[in-house]
């Protein structure tokens, strides 16, 4: 891929690491960065990753740098060395040694010995092992725990906001049927998360219990080897099924009872001059609702609000403020400070989310909650001082915090929360797979909350702030990496995409609001005066915003997803390579992807054209809006 295509596409020019695909038998495994993806056992994937990481103090992931690669491939196994180095901040050296084999009889070893040359302080070092979640959330499992004992259980299929698995030494589960997968973990002690949480696409099992502290040191030259066994036994039941087609194929149904969240964005008062001076790209997406942040412990104060007045004035949409509640003194008598401060401004409130300032750190399972004033009593303050306000509460962090911390919603008019995709990966496919997750979030909130109204955002690719560290990764702006404000990627059509299959994986949720990312800044769909491609994903879920919906199947759903409100349709390939779409009757159809996306930086309106035949190429990260007949 060449440089300008590449940054089209995902907003930087830095290389992706090779993809191999290696063979075995019916054993299939993607090498990737000398880790393996996509472990498969008859073409149907048992294990999504197995990882070696080494995390820092505020669980960012070192970059490794590989050396010595030696592959070699056979009838019956292949197998590959590689040599590897991780720099710790205070210049420690983590070198570690990689062994991998598979053998065609159903066997895959991946074992690392690593040791130091100094003192290295991390939070983790070790292997992760991902297994997917559809079609695994609720399944039988089988755990072995490191004393031996074997327990009869299952994946959890509401989200767990602890660990499903302590003291894990191995863990099967029925890959297909007549078919078991095994994964043995050797070398030290292992534990298992719902990374769903965070809206990963994976259960985690890792290396060292959390209840152990951390950040840790690994000591200079002693050697620490860990081992990673998969291994199938069984036959399948019946034959396998084949490839899917090329042409992916989109059903539009009927509508359904819900209908399209109000899509929103977020103004920070950082960005509230940005976003005076281009009035006009806010007004041609035309939002239904804007979130304003205001944080005291941030050093916003009442200019602020009355920047965001300003902004109301020219752009008169309901807003809610999110409030971060500093808990320096007492809760009610910084409401009571609020109140006047919103009074003075003349700002016109829809709704107000409060959130305690102690909440915006996460506290892990096991872990000794902060001082925090109780929430029913902060409710119930700000219900007293703002009575005509719809009342909002939950996180401004992620769904984790929320799963972990549940509020008392009877207090409340409706509950919150975000996401971000790059809390724990930050490779293209890994932040696109955590759409897949989406769904088994919403599921979750409405197991816990039932048919409260519900809220999600500003949810964004990049982070806003780091729950689990000191703060947040330093970012350069072109690599990709976890835990960063300003992602490379929401400057190119990857952004638009996501946010794309965002609202269509939580189409199901009947969610009340929907806000995806900002109007300028790093969070941004607009640049120098320019359209990015978010800006066009902006402009076409404002439109959907309040309609009825329409149930939308996608023949690939890990390659297009999409949404439909009365005569109206968009899609997104999700993917880094074009796809070929069949759809239902189309009357007009305006496509966003490399082909236009250069006159879409300077026009609010993508060029409309016939689509005949019902096929529909797309490029790669592009969506189309499609205008159906009114009978479709």
């Amino acid at each position: 891929m060449n440089r300008d295509l590449a940054i089209l596409l995902t907003g930087t020019d830095e290389p992706q690491p090779e993809r191999r695909t290696l063979r075995a038998g019916a054993l299939s495994v993607s090498l990737e960065g000398g880790n393996l993806r996509a472990i498969r056992w008859h073409g149907v994937e048992a294990v999504r990753a197995i990882s070696y990481l080494v995390r820092d103090e505020n669980w960012g992931t070192y970059a490794a740098d590989l050396s010595a690669a030696k592959i070699e491939e056979g009838p019956d196994g292949f197998s590959v060395r590689y040599s590897g180095t991780c720099t710790s901040g205070s210049g420690a050296s983590l070198r570690f040694d990689a062994r991998i084999e598979g053998k065609a009889e159903g066997e895959l070893v991946f074992e690392v010995s690593a040791v130091s040359d100094r003192d290295f302080s991390t939070n983790r070092t070790g292997f992760n092992i991902l297994h997917p979640i559809v079609g695994v959330a609720g399944a039988p499992a089988i755990v072995e725990h490191v004393d031996g004992t074997v327990e009869q259980s299952s994946f959890p299929l509401v989200i767990d906001p602890a660990q499903p698995f302590l003291a894990m030494r191995a863990i099967s589960h029925e890959v297909m049927p007549g078919v078991r997968a095994t994964v043995r973990m050797e070398g030290d002690t292992f534990e298992m998360e719902d990374q769903r949480n965070w809206s990963d696409a994976s259960f985690k099992t890792y290396v060292r219990p959390l209840a152990l502290p951390w950040p840790y040191v690994l000591a200079a030259g002693e050697t620490m080897v860990q081992t990673i066994t998969v291994t199938f036994a069984g036959e399948p039941a019946r034959k396998v099924a084949a490839a899917a087609s090329d042409v992916i194929g989109i059903e539009v149904g009927a509508p359904t009872e819900k209908a399209a969240p109000a899509f929103g964005l977020n103004i920070t008062p950082e960005e509230i001059s940005a976003t005076l001076s281009t009035l006009s790209h806010l007004q041609a997406i035309a939002p239904r609702h804007l979130i304003f942040s205001y944080d005291p412990l941030q050093g916003h104060g009442e200019d602020a609000l009355q920047n965001f007045r300003r902004l109301q004035q020219s752009f008169p949409v309901p807003v809610t403020l999110e409030f971060t509640l500093p808990c320096r003194s007492d809760p009610a008598a910084e409401l009571d400070v609020l109140a006047r401060e919103i009074a003075r401004s003349g700002l016109d409130l829809d709704a107000l989310v409060v959130v305690p300032a102690p909440d915006l750190k996460s506290t892990p399972p096991g872990s000794v909650w902060p001082d925090c004033p109780p929430l029913d009593e902060i409710y119930q303050a700000a219900r007293d001082r703002f009575p005509n306000l719809r009342l909002g509460g939950g996180m401004l962090s992620y769904f984790t915090e929320l799963n972990r911390k549940r509020v008392p919603a009877d207090h409340l008019d409706f509950v919150t929360h975000t996401t971000s995709p790059i809390v724990h990966a930050a490779d293209d496919l890994s932040v696109m797979e955590t759409l897949e997750a989406l769904p088994f979030i919403t599921a979750s909130v409405r197991e816990i909350y039932g048919d409260k109204p519900y809220r999600i955002g500003p949810s964004t690719i990049g982070m806003r702030h780091n729950p689990y560290g000191a703060g947040l990764a330093a970012s350069d702006g072109r690599t990709r990496r976890t835990m960063v404000t300003e992602d490379p990627r929401q400057r190119g059509l990857f952004a638009a995409a996501w946010m794309i299959g965002y609202a269509a994986a939580t189409a199901d949720a009947g969610l009340e609001a929907l806000t995806l990312g900002a109007l300028a800044g790093p969070f941004g769909v607009v640049e120098d005066d320019k359209r990015r491609p978010a800006f066009h994903a902006a402009r076409a879920l404002a439109q959907l915003s309040g309609q009825p919906l329409r149930r939308v199947h996608s023949s690939n759903s890990g390659a297009v997803l999409g949404l439909s409100t009365g005569s109206a349709l968009v899609v997104a390939n999700t993917t880094n390579e074009a796809v070929l779409l069949s759809l239902p009757q189309v009357s007009r159809v305006e496509v966003l992807d490399q082909k236009t996306a250069a006159t879409a930086r300077h026009a609010d309106q993508l060029p409309s054209r016939d689509c005949p035949g019902k096929r529909l190429r797309l490029g790669a990260y592009g969506i189309a809006i499609c205008q159906l007949p009114g009978d479709a």
